[in-house]
């Protein structure tokens, strides 16, 4: 992202750099270890190969994620967090920590 494309809001500008539910959900994966890309498409079941093609190239340009090419046949390539992208594993944590919760009280409200 450009200076000039930043929003002024440090919100907006997190929300714009990971704020779709295929970047999150990627991410969430990137978090555990680096993944190929067939696997991601295999994991996240209903992302279509455009989507995630655009969602891993638009946070490679962003400074989240790496991709590694490794130079063999067939030519094996793999998605990582960069250490920008990792720096964002306690805005995913509290994520999970919150949807937790709400699911927890969700329950609890259908079983009163």
């Amino acid at each position: 992202m450009t200076k000039e494309e930043m929003p002024a809001c440090p919100v907006a500008t997190t929300v714009q750099l990971i704020g779709s539910k295929w970047k999150l959900l990627i991410m969430r994966n990137l978090l555990m270890r680096p993944w190929r890309f067939n696997e991601l498409r295999s994991n996240l079941e209903s992302i279509s190969q455009k989507v995630l093609t655009d969602s891993l190239r638009a946070m490679e340009k962003d400074g989240i994620v790496i991709r590694t090419v490794y130079p063999e046949v067939p030519p094996r390539v793999e998605y990582s967090l960069s250490e920008l992208g990792e720096s964002m594993r306690p805005i995913l944590d509290s994520t999970e920590a919150w949807g937790k919760s709400y699911q927890t009280m969700i329950l609890a409200d259908d079983h009163a």
